[in-house]
């Protein structure tokens, strides 16, 4: 991972160490968001993964059925077959 990256991902850790906890568990899918997040940076850079990550979160309401959602399993950056 690159130190761009890196930077990227430090405040969804932080999240995840300091404020989650403190929360009650709310995220229907599986991965949670946070972790969708990180993976989504990871693979596809902090543009790609950022957007990928905002998709997830505006997915993740009280009207969502959730499930598991692979960052593999995405389609909107690949080439159509």
């Amino acid at each position: 991972m690159t130190a761009l990256r890196a930077i990227a991902v430090a405040p969804v850790r932080f999240y995840q160490r300091a404020i989650s906890p403190a929360l009650p568990r709310r995220c229907k899918y599986h991965p949670s968001c946070s972790n969708y997040a990180i993976v989504a940076i990871r693979r596809y850079g902090i543009l790609r993964g950022s957007v990928l990550a905002a998709w997830r979160l505006l997915r993740c309401n009280p009207w969502s059925h959730g499930g598991v959602d692979f960052v593999e399993d995405q389609t909107l950056f690949t080439s159509p077959r």
